[in-house]
Parts: C-alpha cells; structure tokens; sequence
C-alpha cells in the first residue's frame, strides 16, 4: 500500500505510511481540520440542542425532585 501523504511504498511500522513523518504529518492535518466529514453545520447542531436544554432544564441526570 501507498503512504497517503508521499506515495513511497507503506512501512509496516508506520502502516499505512512510509515514515514516522508522514504519519505526524496526517495527524497535523486533523488536529488543524483538514479533514472534514461531510454533515449539518455546529449552528444547526447548537440550536437543536438548546431546545432540548429548554425541556430538561434543572432535571440533571437524576429526575427526582431536588433538595432546598
């Protein structure tokens, strides 16, 4: 198999890359998002979530009624 990054062959220590350095090199690339999956924007997400916090506000984890 390719390494990803450079296109030399795979080293199995590094699968799938070639070298401790083209791998560091992907893993920047996601650290810094790069990569993206495909799906509903973050507002979109916040918003719904917020609705939901609405309903359960003050419930917790624990649905039993809260102390004084």
């Amino acid at each position: 198999m390719a390494c990803p990054i450079c296109s030399k062959p795979g080293v199995p220590a590094y699968r799938p890359f070639c070298s401790k350095r083209c791998a560091d090199i992907d893993l920047g690339r996601w650290l810094r998002g790069d990569y993206v999956i495909p799906g509903a924007s973050q507002d979109d997400l916040s918003s719904d979530m917020n609705g939901e916090n609405e309903k359960n506000s003050g419930e917790g984890l624990d649905s039993r009624p809260k102390r004084p």
